[in-house]
Order: structure tokens, then sequence, then C-alpha cells
């Protein structure tokens, strides 16, 4: 012990006696432990005496005989060896499978065929959608500053308690306006959302536009518009016919309220709103001038599940609006008013147009 404690490892490995090996300079080490030489007293020692017991020798294993000739000579046949038998205690179970059971996947297209309500909206979903990213702060519009919460790595942070209410407002316009029979306009012209702008017009059964905004179909729409379909319908979206012959002199009519969810871009149309008086609601970035809409959403609009968020809430709010018009449609009562130019139509039958046709 007290060897040890002075040499370490390495001193009590050198005690240890191994074969002779020469290094370089001729010398002699050795740290095998088994060419270690007895002590003395135990060479002149002898040798104690050991009893060595012989085992028996074994019995002759019987002769296999296979069984189909042990049948027919009538001798028994050898029993065969058993194996091995394991006995386990610990319980058994069934082989494990490959692979794994997926229970809840995200699916991009389900918040567009199943977007929230406006009692849904909360912080967490705005956040989990990705609406509180702003821009970089050298690209920061001043007029957005009471929307900014504050600056994170250099990207401006938007207030998700301005944008839920402004959300909740916007979805209030869209809700009354679609209840009152108003003709809405969904615009979103960036890739990728088509789908998102043509579901959320289709619940709210208004028109969209998702290729481009084409200059001037506000202020020339007789021109740009003047081959779409024109029909007249009664409060109940009923198409009243034998009013074809009226409809060719009637203008193009005009949204009462559009919604677009990425205003930047589209610059020609919210200056086409502004000279015909029609109300807009668009979603504003931090780069973005709130004053271009009439309603301002503060989110981000380049992150495509935000815009899914926020048009579908607004689309859900327009299918609400149009439930409440048809509802009180079938009990009689109207919301709006009669439009003037249908003062004294009266239907033609289909044999009057078919003659007016032939002459």
């Amino acid at each position: 012990m007290i060897i040890r404690r002075f040499f370490g490892r390495q001193g009590h490995a050198m005690l240890r006696y191994s074969a002779p090996r020469t290094t370089s300079c001729g010398r002699f080490f050795s740290t095998d432990s088994d060419s270690i030489p007895p002590p003395l007293n135990a060479q002149r020692s002898a040798p104690a005496a050991t009893i060595v017991e012989e085992a028996a020798p074994p019995e002759p294993a019987p002769a296999k005989v296979p069984k189909k000739k042990a049948a027919e000579a009538g001798v028994p046949a050898a029993p065969e060896p058993e194996g091995p038998k394991f006995v386990s205690d610990k319980p058994s179970y069934p082989s494990p499978r490959l692979g794994s059971t997926v229970e809840t996947a995200y699916d991009p297209e389900d918040l567009i065929r199943n977007p929230p309500a406006v009692q849904d909206i909360t912080l967490e979903l705005l956040l989990a959608s990705q609406t509180h990213l702003g821009h970089a702060t050298s690209l920061w519009n001043p007029a957005n500053s009471q929307y900014i919460h504050g600056v994170r790595q250099g990207v401006h942070i938007i207030s998700l308690d301005v944008t839920a209410a402004y959300l909740r407002r916007a979805a209030k316009v869209v809700r009354e306006v679609a209840r009152a029979g108003g003709v809405i306009l969904f615009v979103g012209t960036r890739q990728g959302q088509r789908s998102i702008i043509v579901n959320a017009a289709n619940r709210a059964r208004a028109c969209h536009v998702f290729d481009r905004w084409i200059p001037g179909s506000l202020t020339n729409s007789d021109q740009i518009l003047g081959h779409c379909k024109k029909k007249v319908v009664n409060a109940l979206d009923e198409e009243l016919p034998g009013y074809d012959h009226k409809l060719a002199t009637v203008p193009s009519l005009k949204p009462d309220l559009v919604v677009c969810v990425n205003p930047l871009e589209n610059r020609p149309l919210l200056h086409e709103c502004g000279l015909h008086t029609i109300p807009t609601i668009g979603i504003i970035d931090t780069d973005a001038n709130p004053t271009h809409v009439t309603y301002p959403i503060p989110a981000n609009d380049d992150s495509l599940r935000s815009v899914a968020v926020i048009a579908g809430v607004l689309g859900k709010a327009g299918e609400e609006g149009q439930a409440i018009r048809l509802k009180e449609a079938e009990s009689g009562l109207v919301m709006y008013p009669r439009n003037s130019l249908l003062d004294g139509w009266t239907p033609r039958s289909a044999e009057e147009e078919g003659n007016e046709a032939g002459a």
C-alpha cells in the first residue's frame, strides 16, 4: 500500500513482472505480472498431493432406429431428445409494429376549409398564424407607430391586441354589409392566395379577383366589365326571368365594400375606391400606409397562414350576414331599398322575347 501511494499507478505497474523486452538502448523492462518470480519459501516447499477421482465411463447412447423401420419391426423407436426449455417470469408482449401512428397531422388547407368565427379569435391563434411579424426597422412607415409593440432582432413586432380589435371591427362591417344586401369584393393577387380568396368570397356570396387588378375596372367599368353576365334577382336571390331586354341599358354595378389583403401592391384599386367613395378593408403591414384603407387590420401580409386567418374570419362574417338577410327576407323584412333602376320595368314572356328576336 505504501509503494502504491508513493509510485502511483505507473509505478505499481512497473513492479509487475512481464517477459523481458529490449528497448533501443539495450535496457530490459517488464510489465507482465505472470513473470514475477515466486517467493523463496514457495520455491522450496513441495507441491501438495492431490486426489483425482476417475469418472465413470459414459453409457453408450442407444442406437437410433428410424420411426418407419421401428414400426415395421415392432421395436419401440428411440425417444427424441427434447431441446432446452426456457421459462421466463416476464409477461410476453406482442411483437412491435414498425412505423408510427400519426393521430393529428397539420393540414394547410384545413384553415381555409374551416375558418374561425369572430368569437373564436384569440391571441394564441393570431400568434400561431404569424400575424405579429412585421418588416425590418429600416422599412418602417412612421404612420404605423400606434400598431407596433416593439422590436426584436431588427424586426418590428405588431401588437396582437390591436390586431384582434381591428379584425373584430372589420368583421362586423362585412357582416352588416352582407346583411344589407351589398356587393362585396375580395382582392388578393399574390402567389398562393387564390384558394384563400375564392373560399372567402364563396362563403360571403361575394365577388373575387385573384389574378391581377385591371386599372380602370371601376372608373371605366362599362368597357372592362361590360361582357359580364347580368341578372335580376329577388330578395331571396332567385333569378327573375323576362328582364333580359332591359339589362343592356343597366350600367355595371360597383362594389359596396372592397376587402384587399395586400393593399401595398394594389394601389390603383385603392385610388379608384377613393374616387368612388367605396369603403375598403386591408391588411396593413409595418411598411404600408394605414391611411390608404378605410378599415385597416395591422398584421403580417407576407404569411399565407396570416392571410388565411384574416380572410377566413371576414368570409365567415359575410356568411353570417347573408344567412341573417335570407332569414329576414323569408319573413318579409328587407333591410335595403328597392333599386330605382327597376321602376317601371315589366317582365316579358318567352313568346314576346322570341317574337322580338325574330323581328
